[in-house]
């Protein structure tokens, strides 16, 4: 596996935890309905974010 999906899976992990607490949070303590975009965020960036750098390695014609 590539450094770079290493990478992104420690920072994925990482992105997901702190905003599963936060969505938690928003819901324990205010509306549930608030807790609806943090909740899309937290699976949003680390897709965007792979996506990205996989056309990163893409152009700059490295292998995966």
């Amino acid at each position: 596996m590539p450094l770079w999906k290493k990478l992104w899976l420690l920072f994925a992990v990482i992105w997901v935890i702190v905003a599963g607490l936060n969505v938690a949070t928003i819901v324990a303590f205010s509306e549930p309905e608030k807790a609806v975009l943090p909740a899309v965020l937290a699976l949003a960036v680390p897709a965007v974010i792979y996506l990205l750098l996989w056309a990163w390695v893409r152009w700059r014609g490295a292998k995966p």
